[in-house]
């Protein structure tokens, strides 16, 4: 029976702390799969194209995509005009939820658009600059350092981000008892205007 490679084992630990550490934050990406898991609106999905991307994105870092992200910062000052615009259009419709609670609930939210879902998923994914900063630049310039492991390092990272999602999404139901009660529903879209307005309003600042 062969031995396992404890350098590839190690590697693969590294890349899933790496991972993790970065995605375990408040951000607009996990406000919004929190909020669809909470309603179990188009989980499944929302989840699969969340880490999805990041594969994709880690992949591409790995492969040496930073070197290119750094030699077009044009590309990501678009990249951060649109999405902080997207952002702080989100968080407005997040504000003016607070004053129509009695319409939150979790039995009401299966009537979502997955469409809907989709897109906004796919935006705040796709037009958020920290994302490749994060996974394009970041993982894949500390993946450089593995050498010839540099991908059982990316393979790491790309679990991590499947089972923080994974878990955000599907694990959110727990607190669906909680959110039977309209004022947490205001409490949450609080919370989601405000990091959604901040990040947009910071990416808008910055770009």
């Amino acid at each position: 029976m062969p031995r396992p490679n404890v350098g590839a084992v190690l590697t693969i630990a590294t890349g899933f702390g790496a991972g993790m550490s970065l995605l375990v934050v408040i951000g607009a990406q996990n406000a919004f799969v929190l909020r669809q898991g909470i309603r179990r609106e188009s989980v499944p999905l929302v989840v699969a194209i969340c880490a999805a991307s990041d594969a994709v994105l880690i992949s591409l870092g790995v492969a040496g995509a930073g070197a290119v992200v750094r030699a077009q910062p044009a590309a990501l000052k678009v990249v951060g005009i649109v999405g902080g615009l997207f952002l702080v259009c989100y968080g407005i419709l997040a504000a003016r939820r607070l004053f129509r609670p009695a319409a939150m609930t979790v039995e009401g939210a299966a009537a979502g658009s997955r469409r809907r879902a989709v897109l906004t998923c796919l935006t705040m994914t796709w037009l958020n600059p920290h994302v490749y900063l994060d996974t394009v630049l970041l993982l894949g310039s500390i993946a450089a350092t593995h050498g010839t492991l540099r991908w059982e390092f990316a393979f790491g990272a790309v679990v991590a981000s499947l089972c923080w999602f994974t878990a955000l999404g599907f694990g959110a139901r727990l607190l669906s008892g909680i959110f039977a009660r309209p004022s947490s529903w205001r409490v949450l879209d609080g919370l989601v205007a405000a990091t959604m307005l901040a990040i947009g309003v910071t990416l808008l600042a910055g770009a």
